[in-house]
């Protein structure tokens, strides 16, 4: 019967689990259960689901259960379902997801044959249940939650009665403005049923909104092209405490108890058709008079309370919708409020003109209403201004429609919320509205020990506030003291008490801001570091921070910063362009990780230090450079500069390798050298230093885990090499003996606190000895060959010239033997014997032989050997 039923009626594609017959439950009728019901749209809605409904029961005759499907329809009841989820749905196109009833395609006689059910209900419940109404034409939004409704009456008749009792919580939007939020609505009706004219009359109802009771009458009735609306309500109560029953009791909270002075009233008509191109007039009045309520566990009173607002339509379309709140003052203590406003063109774009003024201690909001804030509020609050504008001006920046008058103070506010480490107390801050821009005058706050002081100008304030605008401005922001902690720091850092943020995330820059920030501190502490007279424009845009011109003074020195930091991605980067300017290096290398990790040696030096230094990377969540992510290059200048060796392992070590230096007196002026850096690792272009007469070339490199990696060459003058090669040098006793250099490599490894050293010194020596006794030699064969040839001059010459006394045959001989001796002659032994047989006669060849041969054996002097 069910799937019959389905088959004949729905175009939709409908599932459930069981179906089950009970002759007990409702006896003498019987009742027909549907469990788990599902119902799932065809075109232009594939594969939505239209409903779902937990159980649906029916009742009936048990005759009806008997009927054939030939015979007359079947007769239902009663209709009660639970737990049902129903998405009402029309598209842009006019489409509705509930239109699934088939259409008769038969002709005229089937037509006119009865359906296969009857529903003669007497009564109905639908319990537990959710009804969404979304409606993409007139971007209208309805949902409703915790729905329980019935009725009881007769639908057969023409003209019948029937009693319902409704409740749910409401939400109603009109072109994205809420005007229900989780309402809670009750409404017990009395409605009178003229089938024939499709005419529902309001008899006896009384409706909640909240806890405000609603008395209303009049009707609606079906036409073709719409319904026609006629109906009035009112409040049939005027105590002021009905103004509170409006608001949600989870706001509001217990409103028993609450004294109350002075009335509340509603009242309104709707009247007219409601149809695609209009809707019914409206007149809707909310007023109170001289009104004051008191909580009776808080210490303020709320008094002088004045309403006047209007909700009207006088032409039936829907654009000409209007609300006049004429006037809403109230009084805190002696504190007056005064605000009005008008609302126009509201389902499109509502254009609004508003006046405020007055002044109200934030204190004291929660003194006199129970509302719950996350953090209290203090200051006192002082506005005087007007503006008109409308939305689309608000959104697209169109400042020509924007137009602002007035000011606005406050002072002594204090703020704290999960986004900000310490409360910020704001002192004093001074607003002037202008038509498209705010001038602050004066800002001045503190948070922790940190002091600002702000002017400048705000632009889109209204854009920033009502929808999701960018927040522009231009402003001077000084300060004597800055610390960087009050505003971003680890969890470690902060007592519980004062810390409300999270360390999950790091900081970002507020992708609403973008502004031009003059900063101006005297002090800027950032973890152990303290920047003096820091200056310098911050450009703010896109979750980007552009620094510009910053300068400062640290380190007895003068730094310099450009560049940006953005938070736009998950983790936060930045690209800096350092310069320091006369640096204290030992201050600056121990203050600043960066620097440490780039040069753990230079804590050892003291002097003075130019630098620029090149960097890029990511940011932790404390906001400081994440040095395993780091590149960059850096460019420095050593200046006066003297090192502390015997504070340093590595030095320490080096002397005891290398006796020869004294490291404290090594030269360091003007010492100028680059450092390329990544990933960890820190490499270092070859560089020269000078110790006194000993040149020397470091190159190689690092990691930020303290490993190294280097090589150092000395060119070391053999003087300093010690006692025996001092004596060889002394014995040769010439210039060339006393320059000679080697190089002496030293290889350095391990860590900066455990280093490693490798040097070939004792190879250098050796190889040393034997270059100066080759040098040894050469000189004694230099003398030897200079003698011979002033001797052999004397004796052959006598008192004649060397020119004349030789002749030439004689000193082609003697070259032959001084070549012989020399051993530059390749063929020595030939030409020997040649010359020798050529001058067998002459007796000066055994002179030369008998005087070299004492010379180079040393066994008798030369005067000897002459004689």
């Amino acid at each position: 019967m069910v799937k019959r039923f389905i088959n004949e009626n729905l175009d939709a594609q409908v599932e459930f689990s069981d179906v089950s017959l009970s002759f007990i439950r409702r006896f003498p009728q019987v009742q027909v259960n549907v469990n788990d019901l599902v119902i799932t749209n065809f075109k232009p809605f594939k594969d939505e689901t239209l409903a779902s409904v937990r159980d649906i029961s029916f009742t009936m005759s048990v005759k009806e259960l008997f009927k054939k499907a030939s015979e007359d329809p079947i007769v239902v009841n009663s209709i009660y379902v639970d737990e049902a989820l129903l998405s009402l749905k029309t598209d842009k196109f006019g489409n509705n997801n509930y239109d699934i009833t088939k259409e008769n395609t038969g002709d005229t006689s089937e037509e006119n044959e009865p359906s296969s059910f009857t529903f003669s209900i007497e009564d109905y419940r639908i319990k537990n249940s959710v009804l969404t109404y979304l409606d993409e034409v007139s971007k209208t939004q309805i949902h409703l939650t915790e729905l329980n409704h019935e009725g009881h009456g007769t639908f057969s008749a023409e003209t019948s009665e029937l009693d319902t009792k409704s409740n749910a919580n409401v939400s109603f939007a009109l072109n994205s403005t809420k005007y229900l939020n989780n309402n809670s609505i009750k409404l017990e009706a009395l409605i009178g049923l003229d089938l024939n004219n499709k005419k529902y009359t309001f008899q006896e109802n009384k409706g909640f909104i909240n806890n405000l009771p609603i008395e209303f009458q009049g009707f609606v009735q079906q036409l073709k092209n719409g319904q026609d609306i006629d109906i009035k309500f009112e409040n049939p109560e005027s105590d002021f405490k009905n103004f509170l029953a409006v608001i949600p009791s989870e706001y509001s909270k217990n409103i028993e108890d609450v004294q109350t002075t002075g009335d509340f009233k509603i009242k309104g008509v709707i009247r007219g058709v409601s149809s695609e191109e209009t809707i019914p007039n409206l007149d809707i009045s909310i007023s109170s008079n001289n009104a004051s309520f008191k909580y009776p566990n808080l210490p303020k009173r709320v008094s002088n309370i004045i309403i006047d607002t209007n909700i009207k339509n006088e032409t039936g379309k829907v654009d000409d919708t209007y609300i006049d709140i004429k006037t809403l003052n109230f009084k805190i203590d002696e504190d007056v409020f005064k605000s009005s406003a008008t609302l126009k063109n509201i389902t499109k774009n509502m254009s609004v003109n508003a006046s405020i003024d007055g002044v109200l201690n934030l204190d004291n909001i929660s003194k006199a209403y129970p509302v719950e804030l996350e953090n209290a509020l203090t200051g006192i609050l002082k506005a005087k201004l007007n503006t008109t504008f409308d939305m689309n001006a608000i959104k697209t920046n169109a400042y020509n429609r924007i137009r602002n008058n007035g000011s606005a103070s406050i002072t002594d506010f204090v703020f704290s919320s999960e986004d900000i480490v310490n409360p910020i107390h704001i002192l004093e801050a001074n607003m002037r509205f202008n038509p498209g821009s705010v001038s602050l005058n004066n800002f001045k706050a503190r948070t922790g020990d940190s002091d600002i002081s702000v002017n400048g100008t705000i632009k889109n304030l209204l854009g920033f506030l009502l929808s999701d605008n960018t927040l522009k401005g231009d402003f001077n922001v000084n300060s004597n003291i800055f610390k960087v902690s009050d505003f971003i720091t680890s969890e470690d850092t902060v007592a519980t008490e004062n810390k409300t943020t999270s360390n999950v995330e790091s900081l970002k820059i507020p992708d609403f801001l973008h502004c031009k920030i003059n900063a101006n501190a005297k002090t800027v502490e950032y973890d152990n570091l303290k920047l003096k007279n820091v200056a310098g424009t911050l450009f703010i845009k896109d979750q980007q921070a552009s620094l510009q011109n910053m300068t400062s003074s640290i380190f007895d020195g003068a730094l310099s910063i450009a560049g940006n930091v953005s938070t736009k991605d998950e983790t936060p980067t930045f690209n800096l362009n350092l310069g320091a300017d006369g640096f204290d290096i030992a201050e600056s290398f121990k203050g600043l990780d960066l620097l440490k990790n780039l040069a753990p040696v230079a804590k050892l030096l003291n002097g003075k230090l130019n630098t620029t230094i090149n960097l890029s990377g990511k940011l932790n969540q404390e906001f400081s450079p994440d040095l395993s992510t780091v590149s960059g290059n850096v460019l420095a200048e050593l200046i006066n500069t003297k090192l502390n060796a015997n504070q340093g392992a590595l030095f320490n070590k080096l002397e005891g390798a290398l006796s020869f230096i004294d490291f404290d007196k090594l030269n360091l002026k003007d010492l100028k050298t680059k450092l390329s850096f990544s990933d960890g690792k820190v490499s270092v272009k070859p560089f020269d230093l000078k110790y006194e007469d000993i040149a020397i070339t470091v190159s190689g490199g690092h990691g930020f885990d303290k490993s190294m990696d280097y090589k150092a060459v000395f060119n070391v003058p053999a003087k300093y090499l010690g006692g025996e090669v001092n004596q060889l040098i002394g014995e040769i006793d010439s210039e060339e003996a006393k320059n000679i250099t080697i190089p002496v490599i030293a290889h350095i490894g391990g860590s900066f606190n455990k280093p490693t050293l490798k040097t070939d010194l004792a190879s250098g020596v050796s190889a040393l000895t034997k270059q100066l006794i080759d040098v040894q030699k050469q000189k004694l064969l230099n003398q030897g060959k200079d003698k011979v040839k002033d001797m052999l001059g004397d004796i052959i010459g006598g008192n004649k010239t060397k020119t004349d006394s030789i002749s030439k045959g004689q000193n082609s001989v003697i070259n032959d033997v001084l070549k012989d001796i020399m051993g530059n002659n390749p063929e020595t032994k030939d030409t020997t014997t040649t010359k020798t047989d050529s001058v067998k006669t002459n007796p000066t060849s055994d002179v030369v032989k008998n005087i070299l041969g004492g010379l180079l054996k040393k066994k008798k002097s030369t005067k000897d050997t002459i004689n």
